[in-house]
């Protein structure tokens, strides 16, 4: 189920956070007191593969997470970007693959962060290690939000 924020996201438990990307989803992982997030390796998404949410759910099956945060791209001004129709659909198709709370976060510029927060690495590194970076940082920011509110 999509929920519209995290008032009623449950508040313990791990947690699966993603950085949606056409061919390359990031994804990060809290622990049970969400006191520390893990990157995991991205989910690779050929051309033509339908796969995505299905692997998703079983992602998150195998993590035995209570909930799944999805970053949602928005531009400078606050406004959403080009990409959030197909991040909302995607969403939708994993709740038909497990039921699970779904919530989205406002992201911008996590990828910058990401790479900041990387420090001086290759830069094939940077390629294989930077969307699930991007999504750690979805995840931290998520769990601050919740512990606010």
């Amino acid at each position: 189920m999509i929920l519209p924020d995290f008032k009623a996201f449950p508040r313990v438990g791990r947690i699966i956070g993603l950085d949606w990307g056409a061919r390359r989803t990031g994804v990060a992982v809290s622990d049970a007191s969400r006191e520390f997030v893990f990157t995991r390796p991205a989910i690779l998404t050929p051309r033509g593969d339908t796969s995505w949410a299905r692997r998703v759910a079983e992602l998150a099956v195998a993590e035995n997470a209570v909930g799944i945060v999805i970053g949602m791209p928005v531009h400078a001004d606050g406004t959403p970007s080009e990409i959030c129709d197909d991040i909302r659909a995607n969403a939708a198709q994993v709740c038909t693959y497990v039921d699970l709370p779904v919530c989205f976060i406002e992201e911008n510029l996590t990828s910058v962060a990401a790479q900041e927060s990387m420090g001086k690495v290759r830069r094939a590194d940077i390629k294989q290690r930077l969307d699930s970076e991007a999504a750690r940082v979805i995840l931290e920011n998520a769990i601050a939000v919740m512990r606010r509110g």
